[in-house]
């Protein structure tokens, strides 16, 4: 059963919210969704504020994991993503991009970060922040954006509602985490793999210290990307902004 959702009608960040309930003892599972956030942040402290209507919502969770095997659950937060989108607009245009990045027809619909912490005993608290844009795009980022709204298959008439979404990602995710949870990583990296083109083509990693140009090589064990340089060298990649294509 999908965990209980929270709507708040503005926060500063929901993993902020999530943050502070798990500081203060709370362990969920528990979503943390808000119809408006004033703070959000995305990777690399990158802001992500919220339209009235798009998705904010951010999975409280305590698991008893090391922070290396808890960040497998990005890979589960991208499948659930994909399936929140592709029940509203045509699957065909629907794909992921490593690690995370959930595009509609090539541009992002959606912004995944997961923020973790210690509980003793063996256990952590996981934030799972994730952002869908249900109705408008934000424009002026690096990468150009859309929304469902612009991509409605036709039978329906208009996105979902905020809640609606909210309950909808809800259920998605619980049912990638099941399999995670009760089968392990690898058919979560064999599910992701396949909804994900480019991995053994033309690719540019922007690392936090340098930037990378080879061949992707198709994706380790643990889900971080290998990149086959001009000389022959592979390197693996965890981190890092990610663009395949011959225009990466």
């Amino acid at each position: 059963m999908a965990a209980p959702v929270l709507i708040l009608q503005e926060t500063d960040s929901t993993n902020a919210e999530a943050r502070n309930r798990a500081e203060a003892g709370e362990f969920g599972p528990l979503w943390i969704a808000a119809k408006r956030q004033t703070a959000g942040r995305g990777r690399r402290g990158r802001g992500w504020d919220t339209d009235t209507g798009n998705l904010a919502q951010t999975l409280l969770l305590t698991l008893e994991k090391t922070p290396i095997e808890a960040s497998q659950l990005t890979f589960v937060s991208a499948l659930a993503v994909y399936d929140l989108v592709a029940r509203y607009v045509p699957p065909s245009l629907v794909t992921i991009k490593w690690p995370n990045d959930v595009l509609l027809d090539g541009r992002k619909v959606s912004g995944i970060l997961l923020e973790s912490g210690p509980l003793g005993a063996g256990h952590i608290w996981l934030a799972i922040g994730i952002g869908v844009n249900l109705l408008t795009a934000p424009t002026g980022l690096e990468r150009p954006a859309t929304a469902i709204a612009d991509h409605l298959t036709a039978d329906r008439v208009s996105p979902p509602s905020f809640e609606d979404g909210a309950n909808a990602l809800a259920e998605t995710f619980q049912h990638w985490l099941d399999i995670w949870q009760q089968q392990g990583f690898e058919p979560v990296r064999q599910a992701w793999v396949d909804r994900t083109p480019g991995l053994y083509g033309p690719c540019i990693a922007r690392l936090s210290n340098e930037t990378l140009e080879g061949t992707a090589d198709g994706i380790e064990s643990d889900g971080s990307l290998r990149l086959r340089l001009a000389d022959g060298t592979v390197r693996v990649v965890s981190a890092g902004d990610v663009f395949f294509g011959v225009n990466a």
